[in-house]
């Protein structure tokens, strides 16, 4: 219910709730602007009586120039108050921009996998960076620098009126008109406005495929054809723009050149007022000066329009991201697992409207070890990720030491099972600080022990810089098998009681994989294995083999006996055992 409300939420309660924090800055930095407004009126009194002074013929030359350099002082202090103004909105606004993305980190690590994969990292780039970036000018700038112009030309149409009401009308004959011109451009906005959000993600999203995927284009000389719907992608962004553009052109050109013009109403009004005795030239004059401060601060305040319309687009955006529904985790467990032993009851599970888990049951005795085996697609690697509490079950329950996973806070399940993908993510940091991260504190030592138990400790030694060497964005200066031995260091530095391989050695060769076969059944002692391999001869001596298809488990037993009773394990045994490579192992 909650999070459903929340999806209903409007943009100005997502903008208030973000800015929330730092309210106090921005009602100050308000506050200084409008001083700042009350010092620009008092140079309009100042013009005003000068001209009756210059007029009525009652002025002198020290009185005068006293007058302007006060004017002069006022402006100056204006300007002063506007920059402490902006100065305390952009710190305010900044701190908003970090804390939205800090939340929005913090919120892809509470929600489910599944609803993490459902966008590409080209979107959340583009969510994370550009869209909260884009949120600086209407925090920064709307709400202090907004808010004065308008009350500025509010407070000097007030004194145009205190002048003379009917010049004050005046003033306002050519506002009907700009407004007309500057309306026009919003004709289709929220389409035209949604083509570029839409063209924008293309294009990011197009320009990670294509970097990720540079290495293959190069292998195949596929450089001139490959980018095709890169360059697409960005021709389309730039035609949107430039069309949305050209729709604008007329109106903004039209509004900017009538919208200031007060003139046009003033200069006629009050010539026929003038001639007919009805207005003096002093009161002309100063009219005709202070409509120079009506209509700017308006054309100012107008400039920042664009980016109030957009707002709901982009904060739409983050708030689909901060209101998307959490793993269902509570904060305390009332009751902690008495074991490691994991079973599944009739687990049901689907993305989006598809199941592929029908039903799944199976019990991991703890200290044992275990492998899922299966046909490609089959929901290994779903039942995996599920026990890892990557994502929740639809029905049915996972419990963990006789406690159901989802009465356990996250940290709880996080901290008993220790899970290696088949895709090993390293950071662009250290080899040291990405072992490091399976347990935070960990000495240099100890991060150097479990590099040893595992079989890395001399190819990291042979790398240029050894354990401090930069493993590069994703782990992309390594080869695949070289991440994932560091990623199952990782792991074993976590020493974890329940540990998950999900096809985890995929891309090590026959050789290295024994080593770490070797180290995994020295490590392993005591705890719980779940193994996902599709090189089978790598989990004949496993305590008990499940074989998953068609997402429920066909059979379950250890290698003999499956052997003997599954056909469909038969089957892949011997099409694994068929591969051999020239020297007769197994592939």
């Amino acid at each position: 219910m909650r999070n459903k409300t929340e999806k209903n939420r409007s943009a100005a309660s997502w903008l208030a709730e973000l800015a929330g924090p730092r309210a106090v800055e921005y009602l100050l930095s308000v506050l200084v602007a409008l001083a700042g407004v009350a010092c620009s009126l008092v140079p309009y009194f100042i013009m005003i009586e000068l001209i009756g002074a210059l007029v009525g013929g009652t002025a002198d030359k020290t009185w005068c120039l006293n007058r302007c350099l006060a004017m002069g002082l006022w402006w100056v202090l204006r300007y002063v108050l506007h920059a402490v103004s902006t100065t305390l909105s952009h710190h305010a606004t900044f701190h908003v921009l970090a804390n939205t993305r800090v939340r929005l980190m913090d919120k892809l690590t509470t929600l489910p996998l599944g609803t993490v994969l459902e966008k590409s990292s080209g979107s959340y780039k583009n969510i994370i960076v550009e869209r909260v970036d884009s949120i600086e000018t209407t925090l920064a700038h709307i709400v202090p620098e907004m808010t004065s112009n308008i009350v500025g030309a509010i407070a000097v149409l007030v004194l145009l009126f205190r002048v003379d009401w009917r010049m004050g009308l005046a003033t306002l004959i050519v506002l009907p008109l700009g407004v007309l011109c500057f309306m026009s451009m919003f004709n289709g906005y929220e389409v035209k406005f949604q083509r570029a959000v839409n063209s924008t993600k293309a294009l990011n999203d197009t320009a990670v495929e294509y970097i990720n995927g540079i290495e293959v284009i190069k292998a195949f000389g596929q450089s001139k054809t490959s980018y095709a719907k890169f360059v697409s992608a960005a021709k389309e962004g730039a035609d949107c723009f430039i069309e949305w553009m050209r729709s604008c052109l007329f109106g903004q050109s039209a509004g900017m050149a009538i919208f200031p013009s007060t003139l046009l109403g003033i200069l006629p009004v009050g010539c026929l007022l003038f001639m007919n005795g009805s207005l003096t030239a002093e009161t002309f004059i100063a009219v005709i000066v202070l409509s120079f401060g009506v209509m700017q601060p308006l054309v100012t305040a107008y400039s920042f329009t664009d980016d109030l319309a957009q707002v709901g687009t982009i904060i739409g955006e983050v708030a689909v991201v901060l209101s998307g529904k959490d793993l269902r985790r509570p904060d305390a467990a009332q009751a902690l697992p008495k074991d490691n032993a994991i079973e599944l009851n009739d687990v049901h599970f689907a993305y989006h409207e598809k199941e592929v888990l029908h039903g799944v049951s199976l019990r991991i005795e703890p200290g044992t070890v275990n492998a899922l085996v299966g046909p490609s697609g089959s929901g290994k690697s779903t039942i995996a990720r599920l026990i890892a509490s990557l994502w929740d079950v639809d029905a049915g329950s996972i419990t963990l030491g006789g406690v159901d996973i989802r009465t356990l806070p996250l940290k709880v399940c996080t901290d008993r099972i220790a899970y290696v993908s088949q895709d090993n993510y390293l950071f662009d940091l250290s080899v040291m600080d990405n072992i490091r991260m399976g347990r935070k504190g960990a000495t240099d030592q100890e991060v150097i022990t479990a590099a040893k138990a595992c079989g890395c400790h001399d190819f990291i030694m042979s790398l240029e810089n050894g354990y401090q060497t930069i493993c590069g964005s994703s782990g992309g200066h390594l080869s695949g098998g070289e991440r994932q031995r560091i990623s199952i260091a990782r792991a074993m530095l976590k020493d974890a009681p329940v540990v998950i391989l999900d096809e985890a050695t995929s891309y090590t060769d026959p050789e290295n994989e024994a080593v770490i076969q070797s180290a995994l059944a020295r490590l392993i002692q005591g705890k719980t294995l779940l193994v996902i391999a599709h090189r089978l001869s790598t989990v004949v001596d496993a305590d008990c083999i499940f074989v998953v298809k068609d997402g429920n488990i066909a059979a379950q037993g250890t290698q003999a006996e499956l052997l003997e009773s599954c056909p469909l394990y038969k089957e892949m045994w011997e099409a694994h055992m068929s591969v051999k490579d020239d020297n007769g192992e197994v592939a």
